[in-house]
């Protein structure tokens, strides 16, 4: 499979994707951030900027972390030119267990918790993690423009459609009787994602209870395709691809009890986007953050967490408060002290 990769020494951006949307969502998160699109709001922004730093950087993981990352780099980059900056969208789980517990990244960015046996599995490899959460993700369920249907889903029709029961001839009058007797087309996460382990256990209530009949991907753009392609097609992948293209494809209004609600910045902040809003993680190793470059771009991915601007702004998350991000910094600053000792 084909990994989205950026080697940003090459000034290469993955941002000609994006199609710029304004300040529309950008007042509905207002107040939960103080941090400028000039700096990131702290007292290190005249140091970052000054220090002389220099060598390589290998970013691994999640597709839904990777544009977040690219930009808190690009602007990394602006400063340090002389730090070469390696980000490969691999999925969370191809990240850790391909690349950053066999010691081949420094950093692993997931789109859900590390688990317990990627711990482990580091472990045996003396390779130790630190977590930092960098925003808040509304993972989005979409349907084709032209299906007028199922605009609005239960959790239960979704578990209907994604399950480990769901296969080949399902229609979508087999989830509801008043909708059309026509096939459901299904694109959606790769099982090495973080997005594809979220989904499932907060969807179908186990992890890894997924349908085997989809077109599994780690890619956002071949989603949106394959569900404009088709009007019976559905998919899901983070917010972020929606929030940068929202014409492309139609956002479904999850109903988990309380009524439909649809994905927004909004709903993910306030709680009302459940069960699908969820953090979003990087994970530096303890023995990278030893070195000076790497842990400056970690405090300042810390920093830049909660600029409102950047993260949600341009890149389409929820960013974190400035007491969140002043809290990460200080668990970050300890951590590479600790990593120095």
């Amino acid at each position: 499979m084909a990994h989205d990769s950026i080697r940003l020494a090459d000034r290469v951006s993955r941002r000609k994707f994006v199609v710029t949307t304004g300040t529309t969502g950008i007042a509905a998160i207002a107040g939960c951030s103080e941090i400028s699109s000039s700096g990131n709001g702290t007292s290190e922004d005249t140091a970052t900027e000054s220090m002389s730093l220099s060598g390589e950087i290998n970013i691994t993981g999640s597709s839904t972390v990777f544009p977040l990352a690219t930009a808190v780099a690009e602007q990394f980059q602006q400063m340090h030119s002389d730090v070469d900056i390696s980000i490969q969208s691999t999925g969370s789980g191809g990240g850790f267990q391909n690349f950053f517990c066999p010691g081949e990244s420094d950093i692993n960015n997931a789109s859900r918790p590390m688990k317990d046996s990627e711990r482990e599995n580091c472990s045996s490899n003396g390779i130790t993690a630190h977590e930092i959460t960098v925003a808040t993700d509304a993972l989005t369920v979409v349907i084709n423009n032209e299906n007028d249907w199922a605009t609005e889903m239960t959790v239960d029709e979704l578990a209907q459609i994604w399950g480990p029961e769901a296969g080949s001839g399902q229609t979508w009058a087999d989830i509801n009787s008043d909708w059309p007797d026509e096939e459901i087309e299904r694109f959606g996460a790769a099982e090495t994602s973080g997005t594809f382990d979220y989904f499932t256990e907060v969807i179908n209530g186990e992890e890894g209870a997924h349908t085997q009949d989809y077109e599994p991907t780690e890619n956002d753009r071949t989603i949106v395709q394959g569900v404009q392609g088709s009007q019976y097609a559905i998919g899901y992948f983070g917010f972020s691809y929606y929030y940068n293209n929202p014409d492309a494809v139609t956002a479904v209004a999850v109903d988990d009890g309380d009524g439909p609600v649809e994905p927004s910045l909004e709903t993910a902040s306030n709680g009302e986007y459940t069960p699908l809003a969820r953090p979003l993680f990087t994970y530096p190793a303890m023995s990278a953050l030893a070195e000076n470059h790497i842990a400056e771009f970690c405090r300042y991915f810390v920093e830049q967490s909660a600029n409102e601007d950047l993260v949600a702004g341009q890149v389409g998350y929820v960013p974190r408060t400035k007491e969140q991000m002043e809290t990460a910094l200080e668990d970050l600053n300890a951590a590479i002290e600790e990593a120095n000792a």
